[in-house]
């Protein structure tokens, strides 16, 4: 039996931060593997060699693995940065306990709710947060939205929990605090401030109306932009922190060596030094936003799905193909950029190089199914605008209608096309609905426009655009017909027409 992780064992040189935090000053959201590697790891590093307030309370959604490994191991965990060229371990000793939302609400609702915790964090994916893809406002017609309304001791949604915490808050002792998003949504701090307060609005008058008004003066909601690849986490990964540790860790995450967090600094209640970390603090998030959302996330969602269709099983065996390398260059230069503003501190052939040097990290092994799961929320956020850009300038953007085609034959593929294992592995909320329209559907060009006129996916306004809806019926017909390589060899023959 090899010994645990542990703090007698781990070894001192692989701490992050040697002393223990003080108190519990953060709460967050979502115990996966993005924030153990990414948002732990800047705490941690902010505060080495000193005693500080800065623990973190880790919330899981549903899942209790990480949180009872984590609880088995003194809550230490390892991480392991790797590339092709080099593989380190370091342990960030911050977080002060494990909890499982899904059993305990009341717990999560209390520790927001707790005068100690001052900033709340949240990375729980787009699908998370519960709003309309059409609206944006918050979908108040969901089962688990109304759920939260109507059991306000049991909430279910990352929402309902923010919204009962913070109104407990209000109730009683009134400190301040600032609710971090480190999910991928343009100005996700200021979509969920909105989706908080729309939550509140629909709680009974006298609680809405107390809380309401302590929000406006006692809750800050910065943007921020976040990047770093973690993918899942394998045997082979654990077997690399055993060898590095000398003992085991069942909760080992991997990482890429880059990474990235840029925030507003508005914390009312104080903050970790974060900078001290690399973190970049900046009055206007939005085009660094922009750029991580569009170039990095957008190309690499058609990535996934052209190599999940392509049978590659990971994200550099894809973007090793010289076609679906093409189409991610096409895609992020002639769709993606002319849509974006550039920070003036970043150089954007540095920048688009280092993206297709992170891609093609073959130590990783990042997933295409992975990176193609929940396509119904991400690509709402990665192609509607940029499309309508484009089209507005009278432009087909042959290679984003390329991306909802690719994504379309993925988790819906029609009768008799088979896109592939890696393909059916992608989870996706929209996965059922989408794949009984796409079975009920006589031909490819009904189903793709009963996609755009339903608004589920994409607003209604891209819809009224039939030269795009079209195009994406066209390409997805070429990718059951004659497979991804066709697809993109005519997306670029177009392109250069």
């Amino acid at each position: 039996m090899h010994r645990r992780l542990s703090r007698s064992t781990v070894p001192e040189s692989t701490l992050l931060s040697v002393a223990p935090p003080t108190a519990t000053g953060i709460v967050h959201l979502g115990l996966g593997n993005f924030h153990r590697a990414h948002q732990a790891v800047y705490t941690a590093t902010a505060a080495a060699g000193e005693s500080h307030p800065w623990g973190i309370l880790g919330v899981a959604s549903r899942s209790a693995t990480t949180a009872r490994a984590m609880s088995e191991q003194d809550l230490l965990y390892s991480v392991v940065t790797i590339s092709p060229d080099d593989e380190r371990v370091s342990v960030p000793a911050v977080h002060t306990g494990a909890l499982v939302a899904a059993y305990d609400p009341g717990a999560v609702i209390g520790a927001i709710g707790d005068a100690g915790t001052r900033i709340v964090t949240i990375t729980v994916s787009e699908n998370g947060y519960h709003y309309s893809a059409e609206t944006g406002s918050l979908d108040l017609d969901s089962d688990a939205i109304r759920h939260d309304l109507a059991n306000p001791a049991q909430p279910l949604t990352t929402i309902g929990h923010i919204a009962y915490g913070l109104a407990l808050r209000a109730d009683t002792h009134g400190a301040p605090v600032t609710v971090v998003s480190c999910d991928n949504l343009l100005a996700n701090g200021r979509r969920t401030e909105r989706l908080v307060r729309e939550f509140i609005g629909a709680l009974p008058d006298a609680r809405r109306d107390r809380t309401l008004e302590w929000l406006d003066a006692r809750a800050t909601f910065p943007n921020s932009m976040v990047d770093r690849i973690v993918p899942a986490s394998t045997d082979d990964h654990r077997a690399a922190a055993e060898r590095r540790l000398g003992v085991h860790d069942a909760a080992t995450v991997v990482a890429e060596p880059f990474s990235a967090w840029v925030l507003e600094d508005s914390f009312l209640a104080g903050r970790p030094a974060w900078e001290r970390a690399g973190a970049v603090f900046t009055d206007d998030v939005e085009p660094y936003e922009m750029m991580k959302l569009r170039l990095l996330n957008g190309t690499h969602s058609l990535i996934a799905y052209l190599g999940a269709l392509d049978g590659r099983a990971t994200i550099p065996d894809a973007v090793a193909q010289p076609y679906i390398a093409n189409a991610a260059s096409a895609v992020l230069r002639l769709d993606y950029l002319p849509t974006v503003k550039v920070p003036d501190s970043v150089d954007i052939d540095s920048y688009t190089r280092d993206l297709f040097g992170r891609w093609s990290n073959t130590a990783l092994g990042h997933r295409t199914s992975q990176v193609g799961s929940d396509g119904s929320v991400k690509l709402g956020q990665r192609v509607p605008a940029p499309a309508l850009h484009h089209l507005a300038g009278g432009d087909l953007p042959h290679h984003l209608a390329l991306t909802v085609a690719a994504y379309l034959c993925c988790v819906a593929p029609p009768p008799g096309f088979d896109p592939g294992p890696h393909a059916r592995a992608m989870v996706d909320p929209a996965a059922r609905q989408l794949g009984e329209l796409s079975a009920n559907t006589t031909s490819i060009p009904r189903f793709v426009r009963s996609i755009f006129e339903s608004g589920r996916l994409f607003p209604r306004e891209l819809a009224a655009h039939e030269p795009f809806v079209d195009r994406v019926a066209a390409l997805a017909d070429l990718i059951v017909r004659h497979g991804p390589a066709q697809a993109c060899a005519d997306a670029d023959r177009a392109t250069r027409n």
